[in-house]
């Protein structure tokens, strides 16, 4: 069964639009990643700052390529969601902190008829 992985970013107020725009401009080279099966950017509602990055894959090990390559080059500025500020900077992070939450599908439904 596929595996889940849920980045906990914490986003302050004030950098909410930044964050949401950045995810918007994104090159989508996930999308494309082997074993990769979906994505969601999902935003809090309920008086917490955790934005909830969810993306489910075929395999860990899908999930580990995809770290150590388009992953990898986009942090570091050569890849996927790598702009460069003024002068060729990176820009500030709009998340103030970040967790990694990994789960493994063991059930799962879709609506009937589908």
């Amino acid at each position: 069964m596929s595996v889940v992985k849920i980045n906990v970013l914490t986003v302050p107020a004030e950098q909410r639009e930044v964050l949401e725009k950045r995810f918007a401009s994104r090159a989508h080279a996930v999308e494309s990643s082997d074993g990769f099966e979906w994505f969601e950017l999902l935003r809090p509602v309920d008086g917490t700052d955790n934005y909830l990055v969810y993306t489910r894959w075929r395999d860990e090990e899908s999930f580990q390529a995809w770290m150590e390559g388009p992953m990898k080059a986009a942090h570091q500025g050569t890849g996927e969601g790598g702009e460069r500020g003024e002068g060729g900077e990176r820009p500030r992070p709009a998340a103030s902190g970040s967790a990694l939450w990994s789960f493994e599908v063991v059930q799962q439904a879709a609506p009937k008829g589908a």
